[in-house]
């Protein structure tokens, strides 16, 4: 098993490993780990086809080893006259994740995640809502200043969404209902190929796939504990992107598993490119904004949900995907895109697209509407004077 060490790519990885060498027994690992035998497993599986993947075995011919990231196709060799190897070459080939690696990951994170300590509100107001839309966060994007106008990392993107989200939960009010609407592009890129998905486009990423899917689950169970503090109930939602049309619905079954134990989250996991919720006299729509144009959304709209549209005074549409704010009064609703607290890419900016940066809250009562709001800039969070 010594072998394993150099394929893992998390420090619980190492940890599972090690004991394991040590106990040579699943569930002896698991005893000491306090996790289950299951996940020990479903670690050291994903590590062996990580291993077999780079031509590496417990007896491994050094020269089938390959780069992480790539797979071996064949190998050619030159022998001398007394047929001794002399020079081999190994043909490699780029591959991402299988869906049994996917699905392995997947289930190791959320194995190891620890539930945390949710405090209950008092005096929640119930006729107050309180939305927390997320404009494309593109959580993984790598940006470089002189070629974006600023950077992005990771660790950036993730701080940013940390602070801006800690900022707006604060000062909301006690309202009994919050919905986390994450408009979609949570993650910048939807696998390890780093490109999108339809138009195949490059993506400049921030490190391994696995590695940032992990990262944004971590973030979302993060935020929506923080809205747990203050709310009584918390509806989340992960409208479908076009950037990740597959791990936006991660995103989604892994709240729902964190969450399972906890009736005050509700985790809505269709996968309908279209959302709504009604709440009073209020309807809220929300899409991503890449398949219709805002013209269309209030017919549509009053096509999805006709006895809700009927029973409604106050219509709202969301989306995200064009990185601005824009809001336009439509007879019978009002459409609003989202700004973004990311940077452009290299793409977007030498495009020539500029925009604010920022992420707001929207106060609305059952009966009377938006009747307030809160913006967290992406300056002001990142002041001194905050």
């Amino acid at each position: 098993m010594q072998h394993l060490l150099e394929f893992c790519n998390s420090q619980s990885q190492i940890d599972k490993v090690n004991s394991y060498i040590k106990h040579g027994n699943v569930m002896r690992v698991a005893e000491e780990m306090d996790i289950s035998h299951q996940t020990i497993s479903s670690t050291l599986r994903t590590l062996r086809r990580r291993a077999a993947a780079a031509g590496v075995a417990p007896e491994a011919d050094m020269n089938h080893r390959v780069a992480e990231g790539f797979n071996v196709k064949g190998t050619s060799t030159l022998y001398d006259k007394d047929g001794n190897s002399k020079i081999q070459w190994v043909k490699t080939y780029a591959k991402g994740q299988s869906p049994a690696e996917i699905a392995d990951g997947f289930n190791e994170y959320l194995a190891d995640f620890k539930p945390m300590v949710y405090n209950r509100p008092d005096n929640v107001e119930e006729d107050l809502l309180v939305v927390y839309p997320m404009g494309d966060p593109h959580i993984g994007m790598y940006a470089e200043t002189d070629i974006s106008g600023d950077d992005s990392t990771l660790e950036i993107a993730c701080s940013d969404l940390r602070k801006a989200t800690q900022y707006l939960v604060e000062r909301s009010p006690n309202a009994k209902t919050a919905i986390i609407l994450n408009l979609g592009d949570f993650f910048h890129s939807d696998n390890s190929n780093n490109r999108t998905a339809r138009a195949g486009n490059a993506l400049d990423v921030d490190g391994m796939w696995s590695n940032i899917l992990k990262t944004g689950i971590d973030l979302m169970c993060e935020l929506v504990t923080s809205a747990l503090n203050k709310h009584e109930n918390v509806i989340v939602k992960n409208i479908i992107g076009n950037h990740d049309d597959h791990s936006s619905i991660f995103i989604g079954l892994a709240l729902d598993k964190y969450f399972r134990n906890e009736p005050r989250v509700s985790v809505d996991l269709s996968a309908c490119k279209y959302w709504y919720y009604q709440f009073g006299r209020v309807l809220i729509g929300s899409t991503h904004g890449d398949t219709a144009k805002p013209t269309k959304l209030p017919e549509i709209m009053a096509a999805d949900k006709p006895t809700e549209w009927g029973s409604s005074d106050y219509r709202y549409w969301y989306t995200g995907h064009i990185h601005s704010r824009n809001v336009i009064e439509f007879s019978g609703c009002v459409w609003e895109s989202f700004r973004t607290l990311s940077t452009g890419d290299s793409w977007h900016h030498g495009a020539g697209y500029r925009s604010g940066r920022e992420m707001c809250s929207i106060l609305i009562h059952k009966d009377y509407g938006e009747v307030g709001r809160n913006t967290a800039s992406i300056k002001m969070i990142n002041s001194d004077k905050l």
